[in-house]
């Protein structure tokens, strides 16, 4: 409780000071809805199954070597540009043929073309995902297309308010426009505090619906956590997201861990025609000495999803059948994490192509049609330092992972 009556005024007072990229605390009948949240128990918002926030079982000290380790570091960034596609813009001009089209910005940021409308998923244009504008992590590639240029977005999505997915820079830029803004209960008290009238809020508990323009937004369970300040009082939702239209179905995963959820998320919503999952920051790593290719568990292994952890999840929402079109998010745009920078994307090339699961791979800002031919070429390789690949054989390994520390603590933990 915060603001008037609040058992802490200084508190309150020190919250209120706070620069605006912080955001803003729920109060008032917001936070009352969030009391009377079946999500929300012991003060706080509840994970479907249990998740470790916070770094346990493993030495701190063992993650600030590898961190501070100079080969290592150079591991976590590309060598070189990141190829963009050069005519992002050219190619959006023109209707998507099937119905549905997507296009990958970065990290977790996906313009979906669904039912006539377009959908932007956790947009992130801004040049750090930190509160401030000189430290925090910095984006590896421009973004492919301005903002502005784009065109009208008809509803802005956003899975939880962690800076890599809640920027305030591209919220200020959409505040001007008519744009609908579908979050997770609580998240709306920061939009709002930035300019957004609450009328233009579409504000979700977990399995919560809400039509926008002939489409219908739910919010569905997702296994990780809140906040951006140093003070996660665990306030604001978390959520993966359903987006259905007359012809089209869609998923976008947000930050999460595998749990099985997924298939009930399946079973009442799908089958996909293409579902946006997150594969990278994951925690788990191959330690020097470990020959198994199964990696071992990092200081967060609760709240990201290794890429097989990811191709299961798409498994599972598509009731155990490789149908629709998986594409990996959540990675190649930051350093959030200790693994190698293009890790994410050949550990999932690989474990997909075994699998027989129609993978996309597109380059930042190339849109495609999960009906048409998909991307698919390795455009990373490029940019990429060499790798090891400790899924695919037993032997001592030369890859260091798990998760930053002093970034992702700068960032509000990813």
């Amino acid at each position: 409780m915060t603001g008037a009556g609040s058992p802490h005024p200084l508190r309150s007072r020190l919250r209120s000071l706070r620069s605006a990229a912080f955001g803003a605390d729920p109060a008032g009948a917001r936070m009352d809805r969030i009391r009377s949240s079946p999500n929300f128990a012991d003060g706080v918002f509840q994970n479907p199954v249990a998740a470790r926030t916070r770094p346990s079982g493993v030495p701190m000290t063992e993650f600030a070597r590898i961190y501070f380790e100079k080969e290592a570091r150079a591991r976590r960034a590309p060598k070189g540009p990141i190829p963009l596609h050069p005519t992002t813009l050219t190619d959006l001009a023109e209707p998507p043929a099937s119905g549905l089209r997507l296009t990958w910005m970065g990290h977790s940021t996906v313009l979906a073309e669904i039912g006539g409308r377009r959908v932007l998923f956790d947009p992130v244009w801004g040049e750090r995902c930190s509160p401030f504008s000189f430290a925090g992590p910095k984006r590896f590639h421009p973004a492919p297309a301005a903002l502005a240029a784009l065109g009208p977005v008809d509803v802005v999505v956003i899975s939880h308010d962690h800076y890599d997915h809640l920027d305030l820079p591209t919220i200020k830029a959409l505040v001007s426009t008519d744009t609908v803004f579908a979050v997770p209960l609580g998240v709306g008290a920061h939009l709002e505090r930035w300019g957004v009238a609450p009328a233009r809020l579409r504000e979700l508990d977990w399995n919560e619906t809400a039509e926008v323009g002939g489409l219908r937004f739910t919010a569905t369970q997702a296994r990780h956590f809140c906040g951006r300040g140093l003070r996660n009082q665990q306030h604001t939702l978390w959520a993966s997201w359903v987006v259905a239209g007359p012809e089209h179905r869609i998923y976008h995963s947000g930050d999460t861990g595998y749990f099985p959820g997924f298939r009930e998320i399946g079973a009442e919503h799908g089958p996909f025609d293409a579902t946006m999952i997150q594969i990278g920051a994951y925690s788990q790593y191959w330690p020097k000495g470990h020959t198994d290719t199964t990696p071992a568990p990092g200081a967060w292994p609760d709240i990201h999803m290794t890429p097989a952890e990811g191709l299961q999840a798409h498994l599972d929402l598509q009731g155990d059948r490789p149908a629709g079109v998986l594409l990996p998010i959540h990675w190649g745009t930051f350093n959030l994490a200790l693994h190698a920078w293009a890790e994410p994307a050949e550990w999932m090339n690989d474990i997909a192509e075994e699998a027989g699961l129609p993978v996309a791979f597109p380059v930042p800002g190339r849109p495609f049609e999960p009906a048409g031919p998909l991307p698919t070429a390795p455009w990373w390789r490029e940019a990429s330092r060499p790798l090891a690949r400790p899924w695919r054989r037993r032997a001592e390994p030369d890859v260091t992972q798990g998760e930053a520390l002093g970034e992702v603590e700068l960032a509000a933990d990813h």
